[in-house]
């Protein structure tokens, strides 16, 4: 078995992988860039060794630097969690050259589907539903495949993702500076230009099957994830049942991505991601060959911890169970809470002064801070994730609402007012939402709480006291300093006193 294990990454991803390794008696090993050295995840991890200046790229993205803490601290083993280099199929292979086991898929699988344009036709060859799309090295073919497919469009980034490099096109006449500013934006964010043309396909919802596979053959799905709440095509909030799924649906999407994965030799935690129409259809978009950042709810509802799995299979054992015991139980939510401003999503790193995380019955918080520490501008501002479970929507629903009204952050702005705005429309209690509901719903949506006309006079006087506590402390502060002015300190008062006698 594994004995120690190093996290590639940082937050609150490294943070739950640990937890996890010292449940199974494993050591664990984090890496900091000197922006994070005191961040919760060194804290919590066993051993802790610095890789570099804050930009990831000198740091978490450099493959050398992560490689020779693994050897310092003598780890067999490396996990990756999400983002930096879990998806990097020359890390996987770096790893394998140095004797190290990857806590993830091989790296031949991950390079057969790291390119979307690759993964998309191996994916058809292997049966599994695509949208209509076709190549774009240049303008011109750009505008040859979108009027085969017929517009509206999207130009996608075939490296990368999280809405990185992905413009929606209309007609030809938006095409040229479309293009060249997914281009332009590919480039910077994955290093390759490369972009490709996929049919858009209107108002549609966004579900993922997660599956796990051992190294002997056996793949199974753990069911569905609605991940349609979006922003700048970034996930915000997910859920499991999707809302308008029926069991024969999520049944065929199950069969078709464990298909998939089986096709390319895959093994380790992965998750093929689909576009649902209204009117049923789905259509593979990507395998995201990693962890995913929402799994949690995936956990609540068959009871199962992913990160023991992945590391068990990548010590070589086999699946704990097969596809009829898997059994779903209820249903689960998770928002993911940024330091970012609810009006526009702008990031706001800083210090968080206070913070006090939500807890009781069915709650989870997978959070990567805690009171005091600095939120960095460097990385995603992700600050945690607050997942809970039900044994129907209903009560989720009922649960995630009250646990964002005990979640407590001040120092910093948060989303927590989006959350709890979202919690509470209709269209989404109703379970009536698709990709684009959070533009379609912005005025509704973004922006600060409401307050309540028969709350005004009640919170006016709370501010005003608090003000007034606020200005008290100050002159007090203002004060004090004016009296150790005046006071000489007690090496100059000895001095005089030798000097005087």
């Amino acid at each position: 078995m594994i004995r120690k294990v190093l996290i590639a990454n940082r937050g609150e991803i490294a943070v739950r992988i640990i937890r996890t390794l010292h449940e199974m008696g494993i050591a664990a090993v984090a890496v900091y860039s000197e922006a994070d050295r005191k961040s919760l995840h060194v804290r919590v991890a066993d051993e802790a060794y610095c890789i570099g200046p804050a930009p990831a790229r000198e740091s978490y993205l450099d493959i050398e630097r992560v490689l020779d803490a693994a050897r310092k601290s003598g780890a067999d083993a490396i996990h990756p969690g999400y983002g930096f280099l879990s998806e990097k199929s020359e890390f996987a292979e770096a790893c394998e050259r140095a004797g190290i086991t990857f806590i993830g898929p091989p790296s031949r699988a991950m390079a057969a589907m790291g390119s979307k344009t690759a993964a998309r036709a191996k994916m058809a060859a292997a049966g599994v539903p695509i949208t209509p799309g076709g190549d774009a090295s240049t303008v011109e073919e750009a505008r040859a495949t979108a009027e085969r497919v017929g517009y509206p469009v999207l130009i996608k980034a075939a490296m990368g993702g999280g809405g990185k490099g992905m413009r929606l096109v209309h007609n030809a006449d938006e095409m040229a500076s479309a293009f060249e500013r997914a281009q332009s934006e590919a480039a910077r964010a994955f290093g390759d230009p490369t972009v490709y043309i996929e049919k858009a396909i209107l108002r549609p919802r966004h579900v993922e099957i997660q599956v796990i596979g051992d190294r002997h053959g056996n793949m199974v799905h753990l069911f569905e994830r609605d991940c349609s709440i979006q922003r700048r095509h970034q996930k915000v909030v997910e859920e499991t049942p999707c809302p308008v799924a029926t069991p024969e649906l999520i049944r065929r999407m199950g069969e078709v991505a464990v298909k998939g994965a089986l096709s390319v030799g895959y093994f380790s935690a992965g998750t093929f991601e689909f576009l649902l129409g209204e009117d049923g259809s789905f259509y593979f978009l990507e395998m995201n060959t990693r962890l995913q950042v929402e799994h949690p709810i995936t956990e609540w509802i068959t009871g199962t911890d992913l990160v023991s799995e992945m590391v068990r299979v990548a010590a070589g054992e086999r699946l704990s169970w097969r596809q009829e015991d898997i059994v779903r139980r209820g249903a689960s939510i998770e928002c993911r809470i940024y330091a970012e401003d609810p009006i526009g999503f702008l990031p706001s790193p800083g210090k968080i002064e206070a913070l006090r995380v939500p807890a009781g019955p069915w709650v989870r918080d997978d959070n990567g801070f805690y009171e005091g520490a600095t939120v960095p501008s460097h990385y995603d501002p992700l600050i945690s994730k607050v997942s809970v479970w039900g044994p129907d929507r209903k009560t989720a629903i009922q649960r995630m609402r009250r646990a964002l009204s005990e979640y407590v952050v001040t120092g910093i702005k948060t989303n927590i007012v989006f959350h709890e705005k979202l919690l509470a429309h209709p269209a989404f209690v109703e379970g009536r939402y698709t990709t684009g509901f959070i533009e379609e719903n912005k005025e509704a949506l973004l922006g600060y709480s409401d307050v309540h006309e028969e709350d005004e006079a009640t919170l006016a006087a709370a501010i005003a006291v608090a003000a007034a506590r606020a200005e008290m402390k100050s002159r007090r502060t203002e004060g004090q300093a004016l009296e150790d002015r005046g006071r000489l300190s007690p090496w100059v008062e000895q001095h005089r006193a030798r000097v005087m006698r």
